[in-house]
């Protein structure tokens, strides 16, 4: 049995995104305080995330600007129709860098390598033993069950491959859809690292959560055969399945009566349409050195992921829309269309930040999808 640990101001459980955002913006902005990290590991896992200038205010970039380890000025979308190049910031963190500057703020006395198995507002039960008790505890352990929502997903196989000669790409392609579509709206996303190191992600909105991975790996082989790529070697592999929230009751997901203050996608705090969290990730890592020291954090923390949850009813609607109103191999022309509108108003929609003219403006005009369908999956949307 391992002892117990000596108290501590704050427990973070979970070290990936916002797990490790919030343990470097604690250690950067209140070195004053006590921070254990909880992360059985690696922290950060086998993961690239990346995201556009836009997605951070200015006042937040000083947390994530060390992490960054490639970065483009623009990047391209490619569809049936068209094809379009977006001179817009883009860039992309590795948990490897997260895990790098974890270990560089916080004394490795303060990272505990170990799971949790219980987490209560005031302590964590440890797998191998031993309690850890602290003034707040934190979980940000990811998307757990999700209780109650109706969701699409979002899956994916992705590869880092070495081509010899090199593979020809300058920047990223963020949605090549002019790949077969297959289970749903399918595209392929590409990051080019150096010269002949590209990461190549085959990428699903699906119905089913279910991630072939073998099968994906095959078609990652047919697209770098087909654009006549010389792959060398498989230098990482990352596999994940998003949720695409379509319906959902918050106080299922966070019921009031769990004390525990959360972050991260155990939050609810991600994009509805995308699954992506790193935006609000670093907007909560970012506010909690100036919550901390509050007894009511996890009401504050809380009431912040509720009200972040209404601010994403447009985009569950566009998700009902996606995955009820379109056939699956129809979707892609959903994101097609919205590939022809401004692009300070694709920039704010993945930053979940849309104005009422942005809504107004996607839908508007003529429908990429069936208008009988398109009422009928409004009818029943949940407007919660």
């Amino acid at each position: 049995m391992t002892a117990d640990l000596p108290r501590c101001d704050i427990a973070i459980v979970g070290g990936g995104l916002a797990g490790g955002l919030a343990a470097l913006a604690l250690a950067a902005k209140r070195p004053d305080l006590d921070v254990r990290l909880v992360e059985p590991g690696p922290i950060g896992g086998n993961h690239i995330w990346s995201f556009f200038d836009s997605d951070i205010a200015r006042k937040d970039r000083w947390l994530v600007a060390p992490l960054v380890r490639y970065h483009w000025g623009e990047y391209d979308v490619a569809f049936p129709s068209h094809r379009r190049r977006l001179r817009m910031g883009y860039k992309s963190i590795t948990g490897e860098a997260l895990a790098a500057a974890v270990a560089a703020a916080l004394p490795e006395s303060r990272i505990i390598a170990d799971k949790a198995k219980h987490v209560a507002p005031d302590h964590v039960l440890l797998g191998q033993g031993g309690r850890l008790s602290a003034r707040h505890v934190i979980d940000a352990r990811g998307a757990g069950k999700f209780p109650g929502l109706d969701c699409g997903w979002q899956k994916f196989v992705g590869q880092a491959l070495t081509v010899k000669g090199g593979h020809g790409v300058e920047r990223p392609e963020v949605m090549d859809a002019e790949v077969e579509q297959l289970d749903g709206y399918r595209f392929v996303y590409l990051l080019p690292f150096d010269a002949e190191t590209i990461f190549v992600e085959d990428t699903y909105y699906s119905e089913s959560a279910d991630l072939d991975v073998a099968v994906v790996r095959e078609r990652i082989d047919e697209y770098a055969a087909a654009r006549q790529w010389d792959v060398k070697k498989v230098t990482r592999e990352e596999t994940g399945v998003l949720p695409v929230v379509i319906a959902g009751d918050f106080d299922r997901l966070w019921p009031a009566s769990d004390r525990t203050g959360r972050i991260g996608v155990r939050a609810g705090a991600f994009h509805a349409t995308t699954g992506y969290s790193l935006p609000d990730a670093v907007r909560t890592a970012a506010a909690l050195p100036r919550l901390v020291d509050r007894a009511d954090l996890p009401a504050i923390l809380r009431d912040r992921a509720a009200a972040s949850w209404r601010r994403q009813r447009f985009y569950r609607m566009l998700g009902a829309m996606l995955f009820r109103a379109a056939e699956p191999d129809e979707r892609y022309r959903v994101f097609q269309r919205f590939y022809r509108l401004p692009s300070g108003l694709i920039a704010r929609f993945y930053a979940g930040q849309s104005r009422v003219a942005d809504k107004l403006r996607i839908l508007s005009g003529k429908p990429p999808v069936r208008v009988g369908r398109a009422m009928a999956a409004l009818r029943r949307f949940d407007w919660r």
